[in-house]
């Protein structure tokens, strides 16, 4: 199956989008520490997926969608989907736990390969891991940093009160936190 990919403009910076006749399997942010090249057999071009994504981005970045309707087909490991189902269920301006999500899938004692498989998200936004936050409040780790899980917890008017990260609305968030190797196999180690 081919795959193309297009970057669009956001107000987190460029993002990088993927899809195929199966759906969007990629959106990564730009200025990443380590750049990895893409897969041979994915090329520039257009499809109707990354149109009808690019467009849902635009909204959500406006302010005028809370809800994706994509098709969408991330690769990972049978339990990394799982946790990207359960991700998929977090509401727009609300947050969770990773043990608050633990729990959901039936694992509470997974904290920790659920927050590795939150950072293995390959659809960041659309299935929303910025959504979840430490026990404490405290926001943690996020592909595209923590200034743009800021950023867009701030959007959807999710906050945190006394959050970890002082960064006032409408501010653009400084890139280069974003990992390409999160979305592009399932097995693969990271580096």
């Amino acid at each position: 199956m081919t795959i193309f990919h297009t970057a669009i403009d956001s107000p987190v910076g460029p993002l990088l989008l993927a899809a195929g006749d199966a759906g969007l399997c990629l959106i990564q942010f730009a200025g990443t520490r380590q750049p990895r090249s893409l897969p041979a057999d994915w090329q520039p071009g257009s499809h109707a997926v990354l149109d009808a994504a690019a467009a849902q981005l635009r909204a959500y970045f406006e302010g005028r969608r809370q809800r994706f309707d994509l098709p969408l087909a991330p690769r990972g490991t049978e339990f990394q989907r799982q946790v990207w189902r359960q991700l998929a269920t977090i509401p727009y301006g609300r947050t969770v736990s990773y043990a608050e999500l633990a729990a959901q899938l039936g694992r509470p004692r997974a904290v920790r390969a659920v927050g590795a498989a939150n950072g293995r998200n390959p659809l960041p936004i659309v299935l929303p891991c910025h959504r979840v936050i430490g026990s404490d409040g405290s926001l943690t780790g996020f592909a595209g940093g923590l200034e743009t899980k800021r950023w867009l917890l701030a959007l959807e008017d999710a906050l945190p009160t006394g959050s970890n990260l002082a960064l006032p609305l409408g501010t653009a968030p400084a890139l280069g936190a974003g990992r390409p190797d999160q979305c592009l196999s399932p097995g693969r180690s990271r580096p």
